[in-house]
């Protein structure tokens, strides 16, 4: 695929002035790169330029047809995400424009609005995170979250987030906390089962959030967006972006954030008490099933912290499994 001659005829551009990496593809499954150019409807673009290849290293030596497959359908995923789903969303639920698509053989070119030359340009570390921060991103989860309740989620994952039980036998088999491995299944239904699903981001960490000055955000890397109940993001996305001690110094605060967000943005014939009760009480299953992941991924990963073990052994407990 001539990806060049490509962009000139997306965006009827003249010449593209210069290209930069933004980042490579996780496994080595391409790149995302922002084209400035000149002419044309826009003065610059960012592309996910994806290659599939026949066989591919783990940057950690865990490849295996099962992920492989998984990393294969979550491009296809996003392809639907962005032809389908993306011009659903709203400025309070900010998301890249989708341009266009480009399918050829082995290669997917996604090619999207460039959010840094739309007001969007701050990455934040966890390091760097503030509590005000944190807010504008479970506001845009919530507002997310509220859009889609209910919404059939054809075509994206029929249970959201990367790390979901069913696409992650070999991390299951790795685990080295017996009780939770026994407990899986039932953590799985229990988020499965929710009364209130939604269509979920599915790896909402601080990373995927571009800034704006005054603070709105914008997200983007919708591989895993897929069916879900909301605390799935809201755990994760909380989990990105604190140490343990934060984690639950500012629990309260930020929760009743995000569930206030909720109600003002939920449509009036959805039970917003209803779902605040459910979710609430799911909000330590969602850290479980986390915890569940990176005990078979990464043992003693810095999320693996005295917080997220409280929550996952309250779990274990009202589960009663050894």
């Amino acid at each position: 695929m001539d990806v060049n001659q490509e962009i000139l005829a997306i965006t009827k551009a003249s010449s593209i002035i210069r290209s930069e990496s933004v980042q490579t593809l996780w496994s080595g499954y391409g790149e995302i790169k922002r084209y400035v150019l000149e002419g044309g409807k826009y003065p610059s673009v960012i592309v996910k330029h994806i290659k599939l290849p026949d066989a591919s290293q783990h940057p950690k030596g865990w490849n295996t047809a099962i992920s492989h497959k998984r990393k294969l359908k979550s491009y296809q995923v996003e392809r639907h995400w962005y032809e389908e789903f993306a011009h659903k969303t709203n400025a309070y639920c900010r998301v890249p424009q989708s341009y266009h698509v480009v399918e050829e053989a082995n290669e997917l070119l996604l090619l999207m609005e460039d959010l840094d030359a739309s007001g969007f340009p701050i990455r934040l570390h966890h390091d760097k995170v503030s509590l005000r921060h944190a807010k504008s991103c479970l506001s845009w989860l919530a507002h997310f979250h509220a859009k889609f309740m209910n919404t059939k989620a054809d075509g994206l994952w029929t249970i959201g987030t990367y790390w979901h039980l069913e696409t992650r036998p070999d991390e299951w088999e790795r685990m080295e906390n017996d009780s939770l491995r026994n407990a899986a299944n039932a953590i799985d239904e229990k988020l499965q089962n929710a009364q209130y699903q939604t269509i979920i981001h599915g790896d909402a960490k601080l990373a995927n959030f571009c800034f704006a000055e005054d603070g709105t955000v914008a997200a983007v890397d919708f591989q895993y967006v897929g069916k879900g109940c909301g605390m799935k993001d809201v755990a994760y996305f909380i989990s990105s972006c604190f140490e343990g001690e934060d984690c639950e110094k500012y629990e309260d605060e930020l929760l009743q954030y995000y569930f206030g967000q909720l109600k003002d943005s939920l449509d009036n014939t959805i039970d917003y008490q209803s779902v605040k009760k459910e979710w609430s009480a799911l909000y330590r299953f969602a850290w479980a099933d986390l915890y569940r992941f990176l005990d078979g991924w990464s043992p003693g990963h810095w999320k693996m912290h005295k917080y997220s073990k409280q929550l996952t052994d309250r779990v274990l407990n009202e589960l009663k499994i050894a």
